[in-house]
């Protein structure tokens, strides 16, 4: 295990760490307050778990997975996933270890901004349909081809 500039890393009595596991700083393996007896997570080997991150409650990380930067896990994680958000989504599952070496924190799938730019691109198709619209109305409005009674 190795605890990367452990400043305020909080690990919870029960948590269970395997082997070749990498905390960075402010990582915290927290329980939720609702659990009794195993409060707190379980790391499979591998595990990298980025600065800032939150890990709550009595479940298991997968091996070979990694946590992103200040997401907030609430729920388990398979094994050779990619957890980003909050609260944690999985946004990569491919059942390919994760090399060992592989210590990347800055790139690392973002999902809401994915989602950001999608919005964007529609809205911009939207407006430009709109607009085609509205002139295709003028047009037809100066050459009277309308029904008044609408």
């Amino acid at each position: 295990m190795f605890i990367d500039h452990g400043s305020g890393v909080i690990i919870g009595e029960t948590t269970v760490i395997g082997d070749n596991v990498t905390l960075y700083q402010g990582v915290t393996l927290g329980g939720t307050g609702k659990e009794q007896g195993k409060r707190h997570p379980t790391l499979e080997d591998n595990v990298m778990v980025s600065a800032g991150a939150k890990i709550l409650g009595s479940f298991t990380i997968g091996e070979n997975s990694k946590i992103g930067a200040g997401s907030v896990v609430l729920e388990e994680v398979p094994p050779n996933c990619t957890v980003v958000g909050v609260p944690g989504r999985i946004v990569k599952m491919d059942n390919k270890k994760v090399p060992r070496s592989d210590m990347d924190q800055i790139h690392l799938p973002d999902p809401v901004l994915s989602d950001i730019k999608r919005l964007q691109e529609e809205n911009l198709r939207l407006h430009k349909e709109l607009k085609r619209l509205v002139k295709e109305i003028r047009c037809v409005e100066k050459k009277g081809d309308y029904d008044e009674d609408l």
